[in-house]
């Protein structure tokens, strides 16, 4: 595998790339570069467009992170050339034809139910009152609080979008588990990270881990990129 100098990372729906500021400055002083793509999240086809298009920008081989739903991103977006390898951060890893929909309705009948409402226009939202607890239950309230008001529609398009060709299949991938996530069960986290052959670690963490524990997942992504 090639030496990877650039990182790639995709944020998840309901948020937006900001919440890696303490990530991408453990890696930046390791002297990567990073790139976030700031994904608008209303379907999986813009999603890959946006990412593909930060690829193309490189000058060499880069690692590509997603955490949430952004790990469907990267899944169909990782086939481009200059992808060495994944890592998924508390991500969805679907397989070909699978999507965010297909998932979640194969999850098993006892794990949490992400609060989120009723489709508005297209596009879904999470409960502001349970956002902290589903979402980022290991982060302070007022910074819960703030997140649940800045939420980022989620559009009905990126949750039915199915994978054609999984990344996973063809290049080396990584997964961090989030041992305490309340949106994506951290049993299904860890079959999607051994079907994939993933390199798998986990970190005592929300599905906010990339916040709550941004060592951790920065110590992921180096080990990935080495």
């Amino acid at each position: 595998m090639p030496t990877i100098g650039n990182i790639v990372i995709v944020n998840g729906g309901f948020v937006d790339g900001s919440g890696w500021q303490n990530v991408y400055n453990d890696l930046a002083r390791d002297g990567f570069r990073i790139r976030i793509v700031q994904n608008p999240t209303q379907s999986l086809e813009g999603d890959v467009t946006a990412t593909r298009q930060v690829l193309d920008a490189l000058d060499g081989p880069a690692l590509l992170v997603g955490h949430s739903y952004g790990g469907v991103v990267i899944s169909e977006a990782g086939t481009h050339p200059n992808v060495a390898a994944l890592a998924y951060i508390a991500a969805f890893a679907p397989d070909k034809g699978e999507s965010v929909g297909t998932l979640i309705a194969g999850r098993s009948p006892w794990a949490p139910v992400p609060p989120v409402l009723p489709p508005q226009d297209g596009f879904l939202f999470l409960d502001r009152d349970k956002f902290h607890d589903a979402f980022a239950a290991d982060l302070p309230a007022r910074q819960a609080e703030f997140m649940a008001d800045a939420q980022v529609p989620l559009g009905l398009d990126a949750l039915s979008g199915s994978v054609t060709e999984p990344a996973w299949q063809h290049k080396p991938s990584w997964y961090l588990v989030a041992t305490e996530d309340r949106m994506i069960p951290p049993p299904a986290q860890r079959d999607m990270a051994e079907r994939a052959g993933s390199t798998t670690v986990e970190a005592i963490g929300s599905h906010a881990v990339h916040i709550s524990q941004h060592g951790a997942v920065a110590g992921l992504i180096r080990e990935a990129a080495a």
